[in-house]
């Protein structure tokens, strides 16, 4: 009888095939015999590695065109088969057990962004086989090893003695492998109801008389804003994509409080708003520390030494995946409330999991934001706007001063005006070479914030010569711009539009800083 942990046979299915030959001989090298489809078998035998073909182990050819390949009871058996409890079936037919289902699917989002593919073509790219086979080995995971993406691959057989998999890393498989299925279903979801909306012959208007909204409750949560108010959390009824807080997953800490989701959401949409490697910590509704580095690891870095004592039991979200460097930087630099990533590697998860309280949330693969409408309640009332979800054009920028920016105050002055779009208004940001040097947030007045700014910087202890500055709305009066240029404020980005601009103006060029307006503002209350 054949234990959990013992590995003999492998199904691979690769539509992409990248890491297939790499892969391939790491299992060679551990003994384990491969099966797979037609076109991964083809390439292997070409490449003179040994692979049996599923068609001539189940006996059965592929058909329609390669469109039923795999779906063959002694494949989808051999996957799904209790080794101590369905051994003896498996005997009377014939099934060998499948100990490991390496598998990613057609790739759909691809040839679905592309225009020029039709209707017949796109459906073409749905898989069927290759969700099955991760759905059924997830299910099992006790007996099966399932994965859906290279960097897991690596992890566990890099790592492996034995042919030895832990259950925990069973299930962390398992879990990855369902979120990826998930993932590809609601990319299919999403193309078919976008095109049933291109197709109806009428449209709707942005702010209808009647507003009917499904929500479901996702779960209980520890407490409200304070201790004693209840709190739950709704989802919509149909998450159409990933990268939300809505639709992440926890894996790991104590139960997730209304401030905790509030404060991620805040985290997570900000970080998202980069392209590099980002981290952003956010404390009590607004970020206290960003930046956009060349790692993860050092964009954590600049981001806590930004502000880290605001950053003390922060919310601190990245745009890719968390590496062992980072893990450990994060439980030996800070106590944190929560984390959230599109992945964590295997290997940093276990190391912040000796922080038993830290909560952690996968979000999964970002995708663009398609939100259109942004909801505010009020007593015995609903707030409603389009979402402020446009995209920065230099293109509209008005460089309005003698001296223009270099290109390290414009790259410096973007980046400042992604951040002050999550901060609270009246809000200022300092930035420097990519990281927040000084947030003024929730103030009632401009020249407060750009005053509280200012004593934080000088708080901390940075220099702010040379330092990009971004207000969210204009200046109504010089007095913000010439507290600004006291600690050398080098250049001003602010949307413009103020009776005073040409005072406003005026001031930037006595203090020979070059100001630049967007024409568009970001007030968030």
């Amino acid at each position: 009888m054949l234990s959990n942990n013992t590995l003999k046979n492998a199904l691979v299915s690769l539509s992409n095939k990248k890491h297939l030959l790499e892969m391939s001989r790491i299992l060679l090298e551990k003994k384990i015999n491969l099966f797979s489809t037609g076109g991964t078998a083809k390439y292997l035998k070409d490449h003179n590695i040994p692979v049996v073909e599923i068609s001539k182990y189940t006996n059965f050819p592929e058909i329609m065109d390669g469109r039923v390949k795999t779906m063959h009871p002694k494949i989808i058996a051999g996957i799904l088969g209790r080794r101590e409890k369905d051994q003896k079936i498996m005997d009377l037919y014939n099934i060998l057990p499948i100990d490991i289902v390496i598998v990613n699917f057609y790739p759909f989002d691809e040839i679905n962004i592309q225009q020029e593919y039709k209707i017949e073509e796109i459906i073409n790219n749905i898989d069927i086989g290759g969700p099955t086979l991760v759905r059924s080995a997830a299910k099992n995971y006790k007996d099966v090893i399932v994965i859906v993406d290279f960097s897991d691959f690596k992890l566990i057989f890099n790592s492996t003695k034995n042919n030895y998999i832990s259950i925990e890393k069973r299930l962390y498989l398992a879990s990855r492998a369902f979120t990826y299925t998930s993932n590809y279903e609601q990319s299919i979801e999403k193309y078919f109801i976008n095109k049933k909306k291109n197709n109806a012959q009428h449209t709707h208007d942005l702010f209808p008389n009647q507003i009917n909204l499904q929500f479901i409750k996702k779960q209980n949560l520890r407490y409200g804003e304070n201790q004693h108010q209840k709190s739950a959390l709704y989802i919509k009824e149909n998450i159409l994509h990933s990268s939300t807080v809505s639709s992440s997953y926890q894996i790991h800490g104590k139960k997730l409080s209304y401030n905790n989701i509030s404060d991620a959401d805040i985290a997570l949409e900000c970080v998202k708003q980069f392209d590099r490697p980002a981290c952003v910590i956010v404390k009590h509704g607004n970020p206290c520390g960003v930046c956009e580095h060349i790692s993860i690891f050092q964009a954590y870095i600049s981001a806590y030494k930004s502000d880290p004592i605001s950053a003390f039991g922060g919310i601190v979200a990245f745009n890719s995946i968390v590496d062992t460097k980072t893990a450990q930087e994060i439980i030996q630099t800070q106590f944190v409330e929560l984390i959230i990533a599109p992945e964590i590697n295997y290997e940093a998860l276990e190391i912040l999991k000796h922080k038993k309280n830290i909560r952690i949330l996968i979000s999964g693969k970002f995708q663009k934001n398609d939100e259109k409408i942004d909801f505010k309640k009020i007593t015995n009332g609903l707030l409603l706007q389009e979402y402020d979800n446009n995209e920065i054009d230099i293109k509209k920028f008005n460089f309005v001063t003698k001296r223009s920016p270099t290109n390290q105050e414009l790259q410096d002055a973007i980046f400042c005006w992604k951040v002050v779009k999550y901060v609270k208004s009246n809000a200022i940001v300092y930035g420097y070479k990519k990281t927040t040097i000084s947030i003024g947030a929730g103030q009632t007045s401009r020249v407060d914030a750009t005053q509280l700014a200012n004593l934080k910087a000088k708080d901390r202890g940075f220099d702010t010569n040379a330092v990009t500055m971004a207000s969210d709305a204009f200046f109504p009066f010089i007095d913000g711009v010439e507290k600004a240029a006291s600690i050398g404020i080098n250049c001003i980005i602010q949307p413009g539009g103020s009776i005073r601009d040409k005072e406003i103006i005026k001031c930037a060029n006595k203090h020979n800083i070059a100001m630049i307006f967007t024409q568009q503002r970001h007030f968030k209350h």
